[in-house]
């Protein structure tokens, strides 16, 4: 007869459960600790940029013909007497407040400016980046199953023109003959002023909140001037995706693992997607996280062409006038960006990868 293994006990139940908190506990404490000390160096970067070019941020202010009362006085509000590390933290203790300081170009605090360009920066980017993912990545994955053939040499065409042909010249080309000539799309900006300001603003998108106001209209002419410059960022993100995803598959088609699998019998489709793809959707998320976060900071020449009111024009607007406000503020936030998308691209790995966790 059979001995009966024992009963678990409850005390090693809760001892095992207690383990498991404590594990969850540190690792998020890593997480928050790691952010802070990313944000704190971006805090610094930012900080010895704004000190250290040659721009007088007091002359900034006044203009070159003040006078030397006035420039003493505003040296003195600006806080520039005191000695850096008191103004590091000075600064610090704004950002963390929310106040980037007032931009001189439209004369309104600099974060009032950035909820409303970022926005629309925003729009554009998780557009052309579906673009990218939807079309890119199963063009990379047929590309390598069919290595060498039509297909094949398509993808490696479009990932060439990708690489090569400067964005400006691609925008400029597609206003010309969609816009201009064939008439297919809008022209430059984000909306005919029409429309401008008969949807309320609720998630900074203009194509959701027209959708949740039901004005139709209003989303037919946002659709058709995003159409355009989301195409043109899309199709580098298409190039960048596809010319990734066939390397990551090749790798995969070559390995034993898939010869193995083809043995079997099983079907080439499951193959393909679930063995050889499911090995690459891990790399894969760095790949489209990166290329989102370009499209983030990278569309400023795009926004430029399209005249799009998004981060990337501010900036650029606030370079030329040097309004070091504005720019330091835009980096910050676009560096904040950078930082909560590997954040969340490192969680995703946990989820997709058993071996990271």
């Amino acid at each position: 007869m059979s001995t009966p293994l024992p009963a678990a006990s409850p005390v090693r139940g809760v001892s095992a459960r207690r383990a498991g908190v404590v594990r969850w506990t540190l690792r998020i404490l890593r997480w928050v600790a790691t952010l802070a000390v990313t944000f704190l160096g971006l805090l610094a970067v930012t900080f010895v940029i704004g000190r250290k070019i040659p721009l007088d941020p007091v002359l900034a202010v006044l203009g070159d013909r003040a006078s030397a009362q006035a420039y003493a006085a505003t040296r003195l509000e600006l806080g520039l007497d005191r000695p850096l590390a008191v103004q590091f933290l000075i600064y610090m203790r704004d950002v963390l407040h929310g106040n980037f300081g007032m931009s001189l170009l439209t004369a309104h605090p600099v974060i009032d400016d950035i909820r409303r360009v970022f926005p629309a920066t925003l729009e554009l980017a998780t557009l052309s980046t579906l673009l990218g993912v939807i079309v890119g990545v199963p063009l990379g994955v047929l590309a390598a199953v069919r290595h060498n053939r039509w297909i094949d040499h398509v993808a490696r065409f479009v990932g060439l023109i990708g690489s090569s042909v400067p964005v400006f010249w691609l925008g400029l080309m597609g206003l010309l003959l969609f816009y201009a000539k064939l008439h297919w799309v809008s022209g430059p900006g984000r909306i005919d002023p029409l429309y401008d300001g008969m949807v309320d603003t609720r998630t900074g998108s203009l194509l959701i909140d027209a959708a949740l106001a039901g004005e139709w209209d209003v989303f037919v002419n946002a659709l058709s001037h995003i159409a355009l410059p989301a195409a043109i960022l899309g199709y580098y993100s298409v190039a960048y995706l596809s010319r990734m995803t066939r390397s990551f598959m090749l790798d995969q088609l070559s390995e034993e693992y898939i010869t193995t699998a083809r043995a079997k019998g099983l079907p080439e489709r499951r193959v393909i997607w679930r063995h050889a793809f499911g090995n690459i959707a891990v790399p894969l998320l760095t790949v489209i996280a990166l290329t989102y976060s370009y499209l983030l900071e990278g569309s400023v020449l795009t926004e430029i062409v399209f005249a799009w009111p998004g981060i990337g024009s501010y900036l650029t607007g606030a370079l030329l006038n040097a309004d070091m406000n504005a720019v330091l503020g835009s980096t910050l936030v676009i560096g904040a960006t950078f930082i909560a998308l590997n954040l969340l691209t490192d969680a995703l790995y946990r989820v997709f990868d058993p071996r990271a966790r």
